[in-house]
């Protein structure tokens, strides 16, 4: 995900830094170095935890309980 696919997630659901920082579980700040992509001016990449996090939330996904899932082997 690059920074600006992620300022384009944040905007397209209506989330300032600070509420997009609540649903990711992430502090504001890192919301901020993933959107300018530098932290003290090195590279930051967002990981793909948190752009799948990003994509589960744009669907409507804010909690997942495995609970359900059945292990056979």
């Amino acid at each position: 995900m690059k920074p600006e696919d992620f300022r384009r997630w944040r905007k397209a659901l209506g989330l300032n830094q600070k509420d997009a920082a609540k649903a990711l579980g992430l502090k504001k700040r890192v919301i901020q170095y993933y959107e300018k992509g530098k932290r003290d001016g090195r590279a930051v990449e967002i990981p793909l935890s948190v752009a799948l996090a990003c994509y589960a939330i744009a669907n409507g996904v804010h909690s997942y309980d495995a609970s359900d899932l059945t292990t056979e082997a």
